[in-house]
């Protein structure tokens, strides 16, 4: 039978590799998104690649967008087996420099999209008896450098919210999977309102051991067995172990010293709020 299947922010980047790796299966693939081009552009890559697609606007701060997505998707195809809650945007800066504004945007989009996605579609899964959520968080979820301050704090609320709904959606046999890459070839710098952490993160990426299609692949094999935590970087998998079982202080000390290029930019952009 195939799967069908519903990715937000899936027009690029990793939702868009998320849909192609299910799309070699022949999967049916509805594509959520606010960019119509390039949500065109890869319903054509997944018809070559050998799934079925078709494409939403959908903006995943409304709750009445991912809705009425559900509905249709329930009307059409009978039901959906996985929920890909992908969409985000990046946010950088020191403590001075990120207004309000800038944290509710990302909070809006990065931990309540998902959150929307999760109200939209559990219905579904409980009236069909099965389901799976696949929530995308970062690394800066788990383990939290300087000039991050609003992403690390929705990305770590998105795993908390993923481990909540693992516990409590299980009696209903929904399964939930939290992503949790670093760096890889994206467009995320796109959103970045900042633009010295767009450059000192773009260096990054380009500089990335890992794509965006080897993630999705991980994510494939990860939902394939119902795996939770999902940390595709070898070395932030020994990055989490050395959080998790290291003395807090010797921690932050240690963090201290190797982030002490990020401490430089956010003493440049001190008392500049962004906008």
């Amino acid at each position: 039978m195939k799967k069908r299947i519903f990715v937000t922010g899936g027009a690029s980047g990793l939702g868009r590799e998320i849909a192609l790796r299910w799309a070699r299966d022949g999967a049916l693939i509805c594509i959520g998104d606010l960019n119509d081009a390039r949500g065109q552009e890869t319903l054509d890559l997944i018809k070559a690649a050998g799934g079925q697609g078709i494409y939403r606007h959908c903006d995943v701060t409304k709750l009445e967008d991912l809705q009425a997505v559900a509905e249709e998707l329930l009307r059409e195809w009978g039901g959906v087996d996985i929920v890909f809650n992908n969409a985000g945007v990046g946010t950088a800066g020191a403590l001075g420099s990120e207004s309000i504004e800038q944290w509710q945007w990302v909070l809006d989009i990065n931990l309540l999209g998902v959150v929307r996605g999760c109200q939209a579609f559990a219905p579904i899964f409980k009236a069909q008896g099965k389901g799976h959520f696949v929530n995308t968080a970062s690394m800066a979820g788990l383990v939290h450098p300087p000039m991050m301050g609003s992403y690390n704090a929705v990305k770590a609320a998105v795993v908390a919210f993923s481990e909540t709904l693992r516990v409590e959606l299980a009696p209903s046999n929904i399964g939930v999977t939290v992503v949790c890459p670093s760096f890889f070839r994206t467009n995320l710098t796109e959103s970045l309102r900042s633009p010295a952490a767009a450059a000192k993160i773009e260096r990054l990426f380009e500089k990335a051991p890992i794509t965006a299609a080897e993630i999705a692949d991980r994510i494939y094999r990860a939902v394939e067995t119902n795996q939770y935590l999902v940390l595709p970087h070898a070395g932030d998998r020994k990055a989490y172990f050395f959080k998790r079982f290291m003395p807090v202080n010797a921690y932050l000390n240690f963090m201290t010293r190797k982030t002490r290029s990020f401490h430089k930019l956010g003493q440049s952009q001190s008392g500049k709020v962004a906008k």
